[in-house]
C-alpha cells in the first residue's frame, strides 16, 4: 500500500495522473519518511510595477515573497515533513534565493485542512498570512497549484485580506525527462493592478531519509499558528 501524503490525501486519485517524479516529489511525509531538496536556478525572478516594491520589502522582512528581481538565480527549496507544536503533519516549503548581495528567503508550511479535504497555506517566519490551496493534475502530468483567499492572523485579529492589496498565486510544476529536471513557474497576480511577482526556471532533486531526525535550525517557522 502506497504511504499517503497530504498531497495525495487532498487530490485522491487523481495525485495518480502526475508525472511519476511529481508523485515521488509529492510524496514528501511522514508516511515516506522522507525529504526532498531541489537545488537548480531560476532563469528569471522578477517584480511588477514600482507601486509593488513597498509591499515586497515589507514581506522581505518576514520571508514572505523576494524584494529583490535578478536572473540566472541560484535557487534551492526544502520539503521537510515534520509535526508543528500543535500536532499536526507539517511539510516545508522554504525557498532561498541566491540574490547577489544576500540570500533571500520565501517561506511556506503546508498542513492538511481539519477535515482533510485541502491544504492550508501558512507564509512568513511568523505564519501571519493563510490560504487554502486548490492542486489539479493536468493532462500532461503537471501540477497546477491556485492560492484562495488570504487570511490574516496576528493575535486577536482575523481577517480576510482585502483583493485591492492580495495576490492571487498560480504555481506550475512539471518533469522534463529530456533533461531530467523539475521545472517550475510561479506568478502572484493583483486582480485590480495586474502581476505582481514572480519566478520560473529548473531545479534537480535529492532525496534523504528523515525518519527520527530533528528539522535543522532556521526551517520553521518562528511563531505557528493554530487557526486553519
Amino acid at each position: 500500500m502506497r504511504a499517503s501524503s497530504i498531497f495525495r490525501t487532498v487530490m485522491g486519485a487523481e495525485f495518480d495522473r502526475l508525472h511519476p517524479q511529481l508523485q515521488r516529489r509529492f510524496s514528501v511525509g511522514l508516511a515516506s519518511g522522507e525529504a526532498c531538496t531541489g537545488r537548480g536556478v531560476m532563469d528569471r525572478v522578477w517584480h511588477g510595477g514600482g507601486f509593488v516594491k513597498p509591499f515586497l520589502a515589507l514581506g522581505g522582512t518576514r520571508n514572505i515573497l523576494v524584494p529583490r528581481a535578478g536572473r540566472h538565480v541560484p535557487f534551492t527549496i526544502e520539503n521537510v515533513p515534520y509535526v508543528d507544536t500543535f500536532g499536526r503533519e507539517t511539510v516545508s516549503f522554504v525557498r532561498t534565493f541566491d540574490l547577489p548581495g544576500r540570500s533571500r528567503r520565501f517561506d511556506a508550511q503546508m498542513v492538511l485542512g481539519p477535515r482533510g479535504d485541502r491544504i492550508l497555506d501558512y507564509l512568513g517566519t511568523h505564519q501571519h498570512l493563510a490560504s487554502d490551496l486548490h492542486l489539479r493534475a493536468e493532462p500532461d502530468g503537471s501540477l497546477l497549484i491556485r492560492s484562495g483567499e488570504h487570511r490574516f492572523r496576528e493575535g486577536p485579529v482575523d481577517v480576510r485580506v482585502p483583493g485591492l492589496i492580495g495576490g492571487d498565486a498560480e504555481v506550475r510544476e512539471s518533469y522534463d525527462d529530456a533533461t531530467g529536471r523539475f521545472r517550475i513557474r510561479v506568478r502572484v497576480v493583483n486582480r485590480y493592478f495586474g502581476p505582481l511577482f514572480g519566478y520560473e526556471g529548473s531545479f534537480t532533486a535529492e532525496y534523504a531519509d528523515v525518519r527520527g531526525r530533528d528539522v535543522r535550525p532556521g526551517l520553521r517557522p518562528l511563531r505557528e499558528e493554530a487557526r486553519a
